[in-house]
C-alpha cells in the first residue's frame, strides 16, 4: 500500500480528486496518510478532516527562520513514513534537503503543458493570464517528478485543454482543473502505486 502525503495551500480540489479516485477504485493500492498545509485556513484541511485523514499545518510564519520551517516540515513528513509526496497547489518552495531525501518520490501538478509557462513566478492564475496574453490556442496540465529546479523534473503525464476565444483567466483555470488536473493527477498516482510509470 502506497502511503501518500498531500501538501496543499488552498481549497484542495486536486486533493479531492485524489480522494474520490481512491474511493471509486480509480486509484488502487494507495492511501492518503496525511494532508499538510502551510495555511491554517486552507479548506483542504477540512477535506482531510471530513475523510478521517490526519491534517497538519506547518507555516513558515510560525518559525524564526526558513531553515527551522524546513526542518519541521521534513521531520513531520518523516514521521509518516511516506512513499509518495504530492504537491497539489503547495505555494511554498520545498527545501533541497527534502528533494534529495525523497528523490523520485515527490510529484507536482502544474497548470500548463511544461515547458510552456513554467518556472519561477508561474503558478495559479498567473499561468492562465500568461497563456491568454500570448494568445495560445492549447494549454493544459502536467504531472511531473520534482527535482532541484522549478518545474524541471521528469514528466509523468500531460493533458491538453483548448483555450476558448472568450476565456477569462478564471474560466480557463477552472476548465484546466476539470479537464486535465483532476484526471491526470489520480492517473499518475495509480501508475506509481502499481509500478506502471518509468522515470527517465
Amino acid at each position: 500500500m502506497l502511503r501518500i502525503g498531500v501538501l496543499v495551500s488552498g481549497g484542495g480540489t486536486n486533493l479531492q480528486a485524489v480522494l474520490d479516485a481512491i474511493k471509486d477504485g480509480t486509484i488502487t493500492n494507495a492511501e492518503v496518510s496525511v494532508v499538510i498545509s502551510n495555511n491554517k485556513n486552507a479548506y483542504a484541511l477540512k477535506r482531510a478532516e471530513d475523510n478521517g485523514i490526519d491534517r497538519v499545518c506547518i507555516s513558515p510564519k510560525d518559525f524564526e527562520s526558513r531553515e527551522q520551517f524546513h526542518d519541521a516540515l521534513i521531520k513531520k513528513i518523516d514521521e509518516y513514513r511516506l512513499d509518495l509526496i504530492v504537491l497539489a497547489g503547495f505555494l511554498v518552495a520545498i527545501p533541497e534537503a527534502m528533494i534529495k531525501k525523497y528523490q523520485n518520490r515527490i510529484i507536482n501538478v502544474h497548470p500548463s503543458l511544461i515547458p510552456s509557462f513554467c518556472g519561477v513566478g508561474y503558478y495559479g492564475l498567473s499561468v492562465h493570464e500568461a497563456a491568454l496574453e500570448r494568445g495560445v490556442k492549447i494549454t493544459g496540465a502536467t504531472v511531473h517528478y520534482v527535482d532541484e529546479g522549478t518545474d524541471t523534473g521528469p514528466i509523468i503525464l500531460q493533458k491538453a485543454v483548448e483555450v476558448l476565444k472568450d476565456d477569462s483567466p478564471k474560466e480557463l483555470q477552472k476548465r484546466v482543473m476539470e479537464e486535465a488536473e483532476w484526471i491526470i493527477l489520480p492517473k499518475a498516482i495509480q501508475m506509481i502505486a502499481n509500478g506502471q510509470e518509468e522515470i527517465e
